[in-house]
């Protein structure tokens, strides 16, 4: 469970951090935005290493869902636009495939 902790957390860190450089290159926001949006990337890599996986390939693939969902909400709060049917259809599929990633019983290698 602490996992999910640590995706939603690395999943806003990562949202942040790029957003910070679309409002630079899109919203033509001045260039010391990416300031934060740089530490905020690190906090986004720093935090995904936390997670208890023995391998980083499914410790990122099981990311992905968190951070689909994640970027949904975003897009509701941060830009004022909600998702639309298909946005949380396809948003309920990959948190489905992120929860097999994260939850599935897996054989020991011993």
């Amino acid at each position: 469970m602490n996992s999910i902790y640590i995706y939603t957390g690395a999943a806003v860190a990562e949202i942040a951090g790029c957003f910070s450089f679309w409002a630079w290159l899109k919203l033509e926001r001045d260039v010391w935005w990416l300031l934060p949006g740089m530490a905020s990337l690190a906090l986004f890599a720093l935090l995904l290493t936390q997670v208890d996986s023995d391998y980083a390939g499914r410790a990122y693939a099981a990311y992905g869902g968190i951070y689909i969902v994640c970027s949904l909400v975003w897009l509701w709060l941060a830009e004022d636009t909600l998702p639309d049917q298909w946005d949380i259809l396809g948003a309920a599929i990959c948190l489905f495939g992120a929860g097999i990633i994260l939850f599935a019983p897996r054989a020991s290698l011993s």
